[in-house]
């Protein structure tokens, strides 16, 4: 991809009514575009963020038995009904049409679990494992956190489906694994965290990223064997850990995933049942686990910047290397011919070949968007090599395009 046809373009201007880090780099750099608080359009760019987020999700997800489906945002207000939370969920967009009143999905529970009951009968029909990476809508009233709270975001929601408890558990540790390697996939160090379960379950497990911009809290251990959230937290921070790892610390987070038990709350409200091997009705039991997709993004940004821009890990980068031609005299050849190898190799290049632009800008966009690895070609580099450097790192090298190739692969 050229940056001359790339539809997006860079801005030297901080967005005066942004104050999250990851809103004003992603709006600079190109990545989205805002239409109103807490509402973006996602831009070529931020697209391919997106995607290879979810391609790690799905993935994820895949391994351990979930179907892809994709259930609709409009949801009938009777669903909402007869949950009893038509009127209790605060932060619900409801509309009205010419066919009566309906909720913009904020969660999926009341059109997953009536959809079970078509296909749920026995307990030779269970476990079951459903997700979809679907737009969901609440009517959050602070919108003030980019990417953080969104009124409109991008979600993978997973639902289980069981017989018995013991089956729950199971499956429940299993989602635990692919939720450490998801995130640990996309770069981010997040804490498993014991959190409270809300109506569903006494508690939830929640992952919780170190970020001072965060808005949730947690009391951890850094060596790893103990996190709860401060709305539920039993000790003290300071406490010494119990494997010996020092003392506890308090940190600021932003949450990037929970997972908790839903327990029959659902499948009781529509009448979701199995019959067992005695011939006995009983009610399924049900797991719920979310991923903010687009927070995921969001949170990347804050996580990983520096002062010049946004540093992403190779995982999610929307480009494998960011080429930047100087347009010394007779160079042409030499980029064009460096572009069509790297391609033909399969590393994925943004090709900054802007006319009239000097060196200076092209690098500081370079650090402002962010890809993994900035490429020169120049005159003073010399013909048939590349100089490479790494995106959070400050000495560059120089190779041959062979060796750039093997380097990159």
């Amino acid at each position: 991809m050229r940056v001359t046809d790339l539809f997006s373009k860079t801005s030297k201007q901080v967005p005066s009514d942004e104050t999250s880090v990851n809103a004003k780099l992603l709006i600079r750099a190109g990545y989205v575009d805002k239409v109103a608080a807490g509402i973006y359009s996602y831009l070529p760019l931020g697209q391919s963020v997106i995607n290879n987020i979810s391609s790690i999700v799905r993935e994820e997800m895949d391994a351990i038995g979930g179907q892809e489906i994709t259930m609709p945002v409009l949801q009938p207000k009777a669903n909402w009904e007869q949950t009893g939370r038509w009127k209790s969920f605060d932060v619900l967009f409801r509309v009205r049409g010419e066919a009566g009143e309906f909720a913009l999905g904020p969660t999926h529970e009341e059109i997953v679990v009536p959809m079970a009951k078509h296909f749920v009968k026995s307990y030779g029909d269970l476990p079951k494992y459903v997700y979809q990476i679907q737009t969901k809508f609440r009517d959050e009233v602070r919108a003030k956190a980019g990417l953080l709270r969104g009124r409109e975001f991008l979600m993978k929601d997973l639902y289980s489906f069981h017989a018995t408890e013991a089956d729950f558990e199971k499956y429940y540790e299993k989602a635990k694994v692919a939720y450490r390697n998801v995130f640990k996939r996309v770069g981010l160090n997040a804490i498993e965290t014991r959190a409270s379960g809300g109506t569903f379950s006494k508690y939830s497990d929640e992952y919780q990223v170190v970020c001072e911009s965060g808005e949730d809290e947690i009391i951890y251990c850094p060596g790893g064997d103990f996190s709860e959230n401060t709305e539920i937290a039993t000790v003290k921070e300071g406490k010494q850990c119990d494997l010996g790892h020092g003392p506890l610390v308090r940190a600021k987070t932003i949450e990037v995933g929970n997972i908790f038990s839903l327990k029959d709350k659902y499948s009781s409200a529509f009448g979701l049942k199995y019959t067992d091997s005695d011939g006995k009705e009983k009610p399924v039991l049900m797991g719920c686990y979310g991923i903010g997709i687009s927070r995921l993004m969001g949170a990347i940004v804050e996580v990983m910047h520096d002062e010049r821009g946004i540093i992403w890990p190779r995982s999610v980068a929307p480009f494998d290397a960011h080429l930047v031609h100087i347009e010394d005299t007779g160079t042409e050849p030499w980029v064009k011919e460096i572009y069509k190898k790297l391609t033909e190799a399969g590393v994925a290049v943004l090709w900054d070949d802007r006319e009239n632009v000097s060196a200076g800008e092209k690098f500081a966009d370079a650090d402002l968007i962010g890809i993994p690895v900035r490429l020169v070609v120049s005159k003073k580099v010399g013909k048939g090599k590349v100089e490479m450097k790494e995106r959070d790192k400050e000495t560059p090298r120089v190779f041959t395009v062979e060796d750039l190739i093997r380097e990159l692969s």
